[in-house]
């Protein structure tokens, strides 16, 4: 998967991030280290911990881009956010096209807008983990820097969320290693790739972002789009056209398979 997705937009994220990550580094109560020879990689949690993480089913460690809806479905997920000017937007777009989504969340985003959080749960949509400072270059990173990235940004989406976890995680920029791959599995998060990028972080045209999407949908059932990292009027215009257009192809919408 290639990366993308800006740096600037990466830089202030990544600033947002660092006085989280430094209170979080030391606060954390998420620890994770390599296990055994051959094994996934296991949390080390506090004691009030223990029992939430006996509770996490895992899932597997392979990237997903399945949907549930079979081989006409299609999973639309959205990144980066939530963002107070375009989430509302897209949520409201996707109830007046009866379509249930993925939002891959940046966790210092899920931490500013809690409300939006709840709101797209309560709209039926599923929760997606993408870190807390969308780290393009993440899977050049040590293991702890991984593990803090993704367990950190877990523990803001689910405290946003009032207790909804994520149910996938979404490496920045398709960055996966084997190592943040089982970790996020064994906290019940389906590592989650993509089939078409529409390439609306770049805001190519909307003529292009559709033409882009009806063109690969035939790679796979997911497709990426995003709330977040600037305007996303495009992003919004080219849903109102794919949306629609997939319907009339027999495409279902659902989500990723877990």
């Amino acid at each position: 998967m290639a990366r993308h997705k800006g740096r600037a937009w990466h830089g202030r994220l990544l600033a947002a991030a660092l006085g989280v990550t430094v209170v979080a580094a030391a606060t954390s109560v998420w620890t994770a280290q390599a296990g055994p020879v051959g094994g996934g990689p296991q949390a080390r949690v506090s004691a009030p911990d223990a029992q939430r993480q006996d509770q996490v089913a895992k899932v597997s460690a392979d990237i997903v881009h399945a949907s549930d809806r079979g081989a006409r479905g299609v999973n639309i997920t959205i990144d980066d956010g939530p963002d107070p000017v375009w989430t509302p937007q897209i949520l409201q777009l996707l109830k007046d096209s009866g379509v249930k989504a993925t939002f891959c969340m940046v966790g210092t985003q899920a931490q500013a807008y809690p409300d939006l959080v709840k709101d797209v749960v309560a709209a039926g949509h599923r929760l997606c983990d993408h870190t807390i400072s969308h780290d393009t270059a993440m899977d050049t990173k040590s293991e702890a820097y991984q593990s803090q990235q993704i367990l950190d940004a877990e523990r803001m989406i689910t405290k946003a969320s009032g207790g909804v976890r994520p149910q996938y995680y979404r490496a920045p920029g398709g960055a996966f290693t084997p190592y943040s791959r089982q970790l996020a599995a064994s906290r019940g998060m389906r590592p989650l790739g993509w089939n078409v990028d529409s390439k609306d972080f770049e805001r190519p045209g909307v003529d292009t972002m559709v033409a882009t999407v009806k063109s690969q949908i035939s790679n796979g059932p997911t497709v990426l789009f995003h709330d977040a990292g600037g305007d996303r009027s495009q992003t919004l215009a080219a849903l109102r056209e794919v949306l629609p257009w997939l319907k009339q192809q027999g495409y279902s919408f659902g989500f990723p398979v877990r």
